[in-house]
């Protein structure tokens, strides 16, 4: 049973102000001096999964809102949907996704200067992290310009959501009681209590490069590598030696010069004679004397063992010339084929510098597969010729009810189009993104997520084919919709939409699917490489799409096509993009849910007439008893990428704690240790803890069945992050959220530890100890070189007997302290004298800090 009720708090009225808002000065002044808040009130109500919470309007400005039936409204983004009401003289009214209204009745009250106004509400799931609510509130009045609540303006949460700090807010009616407690500062010290003898000297924090190599043989001894040396290799290389070249000048401030003949003090490239024994992307790095010799045995072999050489030189800002490297050598291949990020950038556009230096730091890291989540319900990101309004207006969000001019303001874009998440990739962007790419030996996976998740194509497309008609150009106006008319279907996504499903049984929708993927393909080729797979998405398709739609009734009426009922459209669609995809010599990829044929089986490989299906497998069975999808697709004959959200997903929170942003449905949280101990050639492994945080200790007895097992192993292509971007508003948030779980992804994705599966021996936490000492020793040092943000985490800390104590997590990082909060910080020494009455506390490295600690 959903609720909602209003209190109005009547204060004192010094000043009642004037009693309508007649002028843009008076709209912006009521926007600047009044303030909109949300609070989490519960989340132990007696209804599972349900939380109670409020909004408040405090009118701190000059300007009263009017009594009565006036022409104002508030809108607000709200990510739990709230049932429409009417209560007190306000309504209440959820528009679509995120968006909801606050209009006044002809009897409201008014709102005078110095009240406050408050909205108590009942909805679901529960909110146990700020970041769950969206910032740039607005209000709107006939005839003016939409002005942001100023508090909201801000990607500060304390700024508009009061603190979550009782239990009642921070843990969850779920289960058998919520287990996962929010991280305190003093549970964090104890966590980061651990031994320090299995530290690294200088010298083998130098060697144990990231990822992992195969085989390492150390000798004695090291060389002097100087501006001096050359580069050797053949003309197939001159790519690579290029790259190279450009690496070592940041070094030695001039570029090392070609050679022409093999000789001493020599880097020497060169591709390894074909043999079947050879791995593809595989290397050998040899350091000895006055060489130093990579051979591949492809180019990205090649590519790779570079990789590993400037992992063995010393963070930039600590280079001297010569520089010192240890005489040694490497044999190494990749454990997997498919090592990818996922980056959705549909929900959030963030530019495309930022996309290059993720293509940038996936190559350090030896990961070759970038997935880009060109669509969404949100948003429209890539520029496809012939067809404008996919991103004039399905790559902006604004306050435009009609979506004449923009789509629907979503995930705290706030009115404007100038907010937050808005753009798109040109197409000469899009054709240097993949020519950075391919130079990286990186492959470009599209994904235009279709027939679900489109709801930015499906109002483009209706903004086309509303111009076409007007210039009555009928069949050209048809040619591409993705909807029609008279459409009675009734349903609703898990992202509260009602209208983002293209229509199946349209040929339009096809000959929308086969222009884009032909776009694309001729994009890939101006940038001088093959788009070889196509992502169609496939996932979370509402129950009751084309349920009311006449053309679905008509293809359901017609004898001998094999669909008898709705249940039947959405394979129909996928075997049709298969067909496409096929037809273009491209294969085809989904996600797990969009392939399901029930819950507990895929449909028949054969069922989709293209010779590769790739299929992301995501879901957890220690939640719904799916996470056993990978094998289950392995074994019917798909090729499966793991994609985990219990550990691979890289926008939830990385911490148990409100302030760490992300969602949560699939783990609590996922820090960089977790991530380092995802076993993907164990998966049953990974199932710890269930949602309410129960330890699981045998899974088959948990889920009541028997698991199966994987028999072809040939089908595991390998594994993915995956970062989703709804609460991921700016490149620094993206950043922050994908670094450094992508470099503890690489080292698993690379590189299978001895210690596997058993994460609790002595040999995988002294593992673990080796990786996080070398994040914090180069890898991050070299993120902030390349203008990279990323994460901290904070210190624990903890008073005894009036001193303070404080750890950190990473052996290496620093701990500032202040006590004037924050005017000024100091370098921590422990124990401190804890006289103050509150301290704040940050972990620290470079110019990069942690969230702040309060004690």
């Amino acid at each position: 049973m959903r609720y909602i009720y209003i209190l109005i708090f009547l204060g004192f009225v010094s000043f009642p102000g004037k009693a309508a808002i007649n002028s843009q000065s008076e709209l912006a002044d009521f926007a600047k001096g009044a303030e909109l808040w949300f609070a989490v009130e519960s989340n132990l109500l007696a209804e599972p999964s349900t939380f109670s919470g409020s909004i408040s309007l405090i009118n701190n400005s000059a300007q009263a809102l009017p009594a009565g039936n006036a022409d104002w409204q508030i809108y607000l983004h709200m990510v739990r949907r709230i049932n429409s009401t009417e209560q007190a003289g306000l309504t209440l009214q959820h528009i679509q996704g995120d968006l909801h209204r606050i209009s006044p009745t002809k009897n409201f009250k008014g709102l005078a200067v110095g009240e406050t106004l408050q909205l108590n509400f009942q909805s679901a799931p529960w909110i146990i992290s700020y970041s769950d609510f969206m910032p740039r509130a607005f209000i709107v009045a006939a005839g003016l310009t939409p002005e942001i609540f100023a508090n909201t303006d801000t990607e500060e949460f304390s700024h508009f959501v009061r603190p979550m700090t009782e239990p009642r807010q921070l843990l969850r009616n779920i289960g058998n009681g919520d287990k996962f407690a929010t991280m305190t500062d003093q549970q964090r010290y104890r966590q980061n209590q651990t031994a320090d003898n299995a530290l690294l000297s200088n010298a083998e924090l130098q060697r144990r490069i990231v990822p992992s190599p195969a085989k390492l043989q150390m000798f004695d001894g090291n060389i002097a590598l100087s501006s001096k040396w050359q580069l050797h290799l053949s003309a197939e290389l001159q790519h690579e030696g290029r790259y190279l070249q450009q690496q070592l000048q940041q070094y030695f401030g001039s570029d090392i010069t070609f050679a022409q003949t093999p000789g001493k003090q020599q880097i020497k490239l060169k591709l390894a004679a074909p043999h079947p024994s050879l791995a593809a992307e595989s290397y050998q790095l040899k350091i000895r004397g006055n060489v130093v010799e990579i051979t591949g045995t492809d180019k990205a072999g090649v590519f790779y063992g570079i990789q590993s050489l400037l992992a063995l030189l010393p963070v930039r800002d600590q280079a001297t010339t010569p520089v010192r490297l240890p005489q040694l050598f490497i044999s190494d291949q990749p454990r997997y084929r498919w090592r990818g990020m996922h980056y959705d950038m549909g929900r959030n556009f963030h530019g495309i510098e930022v996309t290059l230096r993720l293509i940038e730091q996936m190559a350090r890291y030896k990961l070759n597969r970038l997935h880009l989540h060109l669509t969404e319900d949100e948003g429209w990101r890539l520029e496809i010729p012939g067809l404008p309004e996919l991103t004039e207006l399905g790559a902006y969000r604004c306050f435009d009810l009609t979506e004449q001019h923009c789509l629907l303001t979503q995930l705290g874009t706030g009115p404007h189009p100038s907010g937050s998440g808005n753009g798109y990739y040109s197409r000469e962007q899009f054709i240097q993104l993949l020519r950075h790419a391919q130079a990286h030996h990186i492959q470009v996976i599209p994904e235009i997520d279709l027939p679900g998740h489109a709801r930015a194509a499906i109002k483009a497309m209706e903004s086309r084919y509303q111009r076409l008609n007007q210039a009555e150009q009928p069949e050209q106006a048809a040619q591409y919709r993705l909807t029609e008319d008279h459409d009675l279907s009734d349903y609703l996504t898990v992202q509260n939409y009602n209208d983002n499903s293209v229509n199946v049984c349209l040929e339009s929708s096809y000959q929308f699917v086969d222009k884009v993927i032909s776009e694309l393909q001729q994009m890939y080729l101006d940038a001088g490489t093959e788009l070889t797979l196509f992502h169609m998405g496939g996932d979370e398709v509402a129950k009751g799409s084309w349920q009311g739609s006449p053309a679905c009734q008509q293809l359901i009426a017609k004898p001998d096509n094999g669909i008898n009922s709705v249940d039947d459209l959405k394979p129909y669609f996928i075997n049709r993009v298969a067909q496409l995809t096929a037809k273009r010599g491209l294969a085809l990829a989904a996600w797990e849910d969009g392939l399901m044929a029930t819950a507990a089986q895929p449909f028949a490989r054969k069922q989709f007439q293209n010779p590769q299906v790739v299929v992301n497998a995501w879901d957890n069975i220690w939640e719904w008893g799916y996470g056993d999808r990978a094998y289950l697709f392995a074994n019917a004959g798909y090729n499966v990428v793991q994609s985990p959200g219990t550990n691979l997903y890289f926008d939830h929170p990385q911490e148990a704690h409100p302030a760490e942003r992300g969602y949560y449905w699939a783990a609590r949280s996922t820090d960089t240790e977790k991530v380092f101990f995802y076993r993907p050639d164990h998966l049953y492994h990974n199932a710890e803890f269930t949602r309410d945080g129960t330890e699981i200790t045998d899974l088959a007895a948990l889920l009541g069945r028997e698991l199966p097992q994987l028999e072809k192993p040939e089908n595991m292509l390998g594994i993915q992050g995956q970062v989703w971007s709804e609460t991921i508003r700016t490149a620094a948030q993206l950043e922050q959220m994908v670094y450094p779980r992508l470099i503890a992804l690489a080292e698993r994705a690379w590189h299978k530890a001895g210690w596997e599966p058993d994460k609790t021996s002595m040999a995988a936490r002294a593992d673990w100890q080796h990786f996080s000492q070398r994040l914090v020793s180069h890898e991050l040092p070299r993120l902030q070189l390349t203008n990279s943000g990323h994460y901290l985490p904070p210190p624990g800390a903890i008073r005894d007997n009036g001193k303070l104590m404080a750890n950190v997590a990473w052996p290496g990082l620093i701990i500032e302290y202040s006590v004037d909060q924050g005017q000024s910080w100091q370098h921590f020494q422990q124990p401190l004298t804890a006289s103050a009455k509150q301290i704040w506390l940050r972990s620290k490295l470079g110019g990069v800090t942690s969230r702040i600690i309060k004690l």
